[in-house]
C-alpha cells in the first residue's frame, strides 16, 4: 500500500452527512460558482450539529445529489465546492491530483521554484494557499476542511514534492471567519531562518515563522517588474515596503537609489540583507516610520524622487470599510503625489477585496488632484498568473495595481 493510500480521514461517500439546498438556492453554484452560503441552506439541529470542515453530500431540493463539498456551519460561506462528482473520494490521491495540476500551470510559468503553487477556488482546493519557496512550502489552512483533512494534504504533498520544510501558517483573518484558531508551525523537516528568494533579478528573504502572512507576497511580482522599468536611472521612494518589496527589484534593473518605509523593524532588517544578498546595498537606504508621517515629513523637506510607490494593507478588508478605506487611499495618493518629480511616476496599490478597481482608480485620481498635479494613467496591473481567479468568482480578484505619469 503507498503513502498515498495509508492516508484517509475523509468517510466513504454513500456514509457521508447530507447537506440540502433550499428551493430557491445555489443560483451562483448551478452556473459555476464553488461556493454556496449559509442562506441557501437547510440548516436545521442535525445540520447545524456537523463539526466544521465535515466532507458532506450537496443535495438539490428534491435530494438530488449535485457535489462533494466541506460543510461549515459556523461559516457564513457554509459549504465550497470540492468534486463536482458526489462519489468522489477526497484522499491524500485526491489532493495529489490537483497538486499536479496546479504544479503544471506553475512550471509553466516560472523557471524556479519560487512562487505560489495553490491559490484556493482557481485550483480548486478552496480555502487553501500554498506557497512554494524552493524546497520548502508555507501553507495556509484558511478553511476547516483543510484542517480536518491536513494529513492527506501532507502526504500528497510529500509524494507529490518531497519539500524539505513545510511550515504550517494559521494566522490568517480568513481562519477566523471560519471558526478556526491561529497556530503557526513547523511540520515537516526545520528552518535555520529566513530563505533567500530570487524574483525580478532582486534577492528576497522570505521568514516563513515570523513574517507577514506567508513570508513573501509572489502576487506584486508583475507589478515589481514593471515600476523597476520606471525606475531605471531614478531616485525611488517605496512606502509600505515590507521586506524590499518595489525598492530592491527597482536597484535591480538599474534605479539610482531607493529609499524603502516601513513601520517594522524586522521586515526592514530582511529587506537590508536582501540587499546585501543583491549587491545593491549601497544605494539602498531604509527609514522606520508610519507611512504617512513619513510622506508629510519629506513633503516638508521638498524631497522629490523620480518613482514613489504606496503599497499599504487591505485599508477596506470588508464591505463595512469601503467608504474609509476609500478615503484612506485618496489621501495616500494625495500625500505621495506632492513628492513625485515633474514627469515622475506614482504606482499606487490596493489588495482590499472590497474596493473595485474603478473605485480605486477613481479615488487614485481624486488624490492626485487634490495635490495639484495632473496625470495620465499609463498602466494598469493585478496579481500575477500564478494567483488565477475563478472564472465565477471575480470579485476575489483582489491585487489592484494602477501607474501614473504626473506633469
Amino acid at each position: 500500500m503507498t503513502d498515498l493510500e495509508h492516508a484517509h480521514t475523509d468517510e466513504a461517500p454513500h456514509t457521508r452527512p447530507v447537506v440540502r439546498l433550499r428551493p430557491k438556492g445555489g443560483r451562483r453554484f448551478a452556473e459555476g460558482a464553488p461556493w454556496v452560503y449559509a442562506d441557501e441552506l437547510v440548516l436545521d439541529r442535525r445540520a447545524k450539529a456537523r463539526p466544521p470542515g465535515v466532507v458532506a453530500t450537496l443535495e438539490d431540493a428534491d435530494r438530488r445529489p449535485l457535489a462533494a463539498v466541506a460543510f461549515n456551519p459556523a461559516s457564513t460561506i457554509a459549504a465550497r465546492l470540492l468534486d463536482r462528482d458526489p462519489g468522489a473520494t477526497v484522499d491524500a490521491a485526491w489532493f495529489a491530483a490537483r497538486l499536479k495540476r496546479a504544479l503544471a500551470l506553475r512550471e509553466t510559468l516560472h523557471d524556479a521554484p519560487f512562487y505560489r503553487l495553490i491559490h484556493a477556488e482557481a485550483d480548486d482546493l478552496p480555502g487553501l494557499v500554498i506557497d512554494r519557496f524552493g524546497d520548502a512550502l508555507a501553507v495556509q489552512p484558511n478553511a476547516a476542511w483543510v484542517d480536518r483533512l491536513l494529513p492527506d494534504l501532507l502526504a500528497a504533498l510529500d509524494a507529490t514534492l518531497a519539500p524539505a520544510t513545510v511550515v504550517i501558517n494559521a494566522g490568517s483573518r480568513a481562519r477566523a471567519l471560519e471558526g478556526l484558531g491561529a497556530e503557526t508551525r513547523v511540520a515537516r523537516g526545520a528552518l535555520d531562518g529566513p530563505i533567500p528568494t530570487p524574483m525580478n533579478g532582486a534577492t528576497y528573504l522570505a521568514d516563513l515563522l515570523g513574517g507577514q502572512k506567508t513570508g513573501l507576497f509572489f502576487d506584486q511580482r508583475p507589478n515589481h517588474a514593471f515600476a523597476a522599468r520606471l525606475g531605471r536611472g531614478r531616485a525611488v521612494l517605496d512606502v509600505f515596503t515590507h521586506v524590499g518589496g518595489f525598492a530592491l527589484a527597482a536597484l535591480a534593473a538599474g534605479a539610482e537609489s531607493a529609499l524603502a518605509v516601513d513601520s517594522s523593524e524586522p521586515a526592514l532588517d530582511l529587506a537590508r540583507r536582501g540587499a546585501a544578498l543583491g549587491g545593491v546595498a549601497d544605494r539602498f537606504q531604509t527609514l522606520k516610520s508610519d507611512a504617512f508621517a513619513a510622506l508629510r515629513g519629506f513633503a516638508e523637506e521638498q524631497r522629490r524622487f523620480g518613482l514613489v510607490i504606496c503599497d499599504p494593507p487591505a485599508f477596506a478588508p470588508q464591505k463595512a470599510a469601503l467608504d474609509a478605506g476609500l478615503r484612506a487611499y485618496a489621501k495616500t495618493a494625495r500625500l505621495a503625489a506632492a513628492l513625485v518629480e515633474p514627469d515622475g511616476f506614482l504606482a499606487l496599490c490596493s489588495c482590499s477585496h472590497a474596493v473595485d478597481a474603478a473605485a480605486f482608480r477613481a479615488a487614485c485620481a481624486q488624490g492626485i488632484a487634490a495635490a495639484g498635479r495632473a496625470a495620465a494613467l499609463i498602466h494598469s496591473g493585478g496579481a500575477g498568473p500564478d494567483h488565477p481567479v475563478h472564472a465565477a468568482l471575480p470579485e476575489t480578484g483582489y491585487l489592484k495595481a494602477t501607474f501614473w505619469r504626473l506633469s
